[in-house]
């Protein structure tokens, strides 16, 4: 193999490829990228086994197609490192040479055979769709997601197609996003799967242009997302996802509205004198006012107060802040509409058209 390449295109590939590939492995072919050259282009593949990546850099000059193994996270620091506008790329027997100007590197190259076979993108019963659709249904859903051990299927997004729309839910069993957005959805639309966060993450990181246009492929197995240089690909997961629209309250007694980017900000001060052991603050509503209380016994405590748009009699609910702006950060447009019945009840965050947020309230001592 040899070929001439633009040095920040060959860059941004390896990027890409190691926030796929792991650092370590028990299997060492897995710590690899895997370049393969063909007439006019170079492609990228990496994988850990649960997502993957083929990412394709066109404009390249090929003096000779061929394939080499070679360590991910080396080939990326040299890459980046180098100051000149084009990297050579050569092998000769088990060594893997990169060059610009008067600098090199030599890399020792692992046997393709050991490599993983990575699958092609197949676009039979692909779902087209726009990329800043996915970014931002990704974005409003996927930070709820389940981190802690034990809740498998909640480790990822429940991603579905149903009468022409693309929802995504994600749960921790504390909050649950969900978001849809209209698509041209197909005749047969595939079964709802479990997408794990890693690799909605990664989805997102190939798309470059909010407004090209991506596809989308669902199989047995996996999931994958075709974009203008990318594919990628991401294991679903097993089990069971939660019954969420049992969640979902219906008619609530109490609503409030407010400014978003306010009550993001009365949330901090508040937050901010609440410890780790008991991070609550204490929402009290009456016409025209909502005030924010929050207090530990070791730092004190703090209260702020806003106009808000109040329908209901005065009532109150406590919640844990941080999940309360991690919601809002995510608000459409400039106002937040919150819905509740007691203060034992969930509350229903109204984020925008086609997307709420439920937050279960938590018990503090009045």
């Amino acid at each position: 193999m040899k070929l001439l390449c633009n040095r920040e295109k060959l860059r941004e590939g390896l990027a890409l490829a190691n926030n796929v590939i792991p650092a370590k492995s028990p299997k060492p072919a897995l710590v690899n990228v895997c370049l393969v050259a063909t007439q006019d282009a170079l492609e990228l593949v990496g994988t850990d086994l649960e997502v993957a990546l083929r990412y394709r850099i066109e404009d390249v000059k090929v003096e000779e197609p061929g394939t080499a193994v070679i360590p991910a996270r080396l080939a990326f620091d040299f890459v980046r490192d180098l100051t000149g506008e084009t990297v050579t790329l050569a092998t000769q027997a088990s060594n893997c040479t990169i060059s610009s100007g008067s600098d090199s590197c030599e890399l020792v190259t692992v046997d393709p055979d050991e490599f993983p076979v990575v699958a092609h993108f197949d676009t039979a019963g692909a779902v087209s769709l726009q990329a800043g659709t996915f970014t931002a249904l990704v974005g409003r859903t996927a930070f709820a997601a389940a981190r802690e051990q034990g809740r498998y299927a909640m480790h990822g997004v429940l991603t579905e197609i149903a009468e022409g729309q693309l929802k995504m839910v994600a749960t921790d069993g504390r909050r649950l996003a969900v978001a849809s957005a209209p698509i041209d959805a197909p005749s047969h639309p595939p079964r709802p799967v479990i997408v794990p966060t890693k690799g909605m993450q990664l989805f997102c990181r190939v798309i470059s242009d909010p407004l090209d246009q991506i596809q989308l492929s669902f199989s047995d197995n996996q999931i994958g997302v075709k974009t203008r240089h990318a594919e990628v690909f991401a294991r679903l997961l097993d089990g069971e996802f939660p019954r969420y629209q049992a969640v979902i309250p219906g008619e609530s007694a109490n609503l409030v509205e407010a400014d978003a980017e306010v009550l993001v900000r009365k949330l901090r001060l508040v937050a901010n004198v609440t410890g780790e052991e008991a991070r609550a603050v204490r929402l009290s509503m009456k016409k025209g006012t909502l005030e924010l209380f929050g207090h530990s016994a070791g730092r004190g405590e703090a209260r702020a107060a806003m106009e808000i748009e109040y329908k209901g009699k005065n009532a109150e609910i406590a919640f844990n802040p941080d999940y309360v702006i991690d919601g809002l950060k995510n608000c459409e447009s400039g106002t937040v509409v919150l819905e509740f019945n007691e203060k034992t009840s969930p509350g229903k965050f109204r984020l925008g058209e086609n997307y709420i947020y439920i937050v279960m309230p938590i018990t503090i001592d009045t």
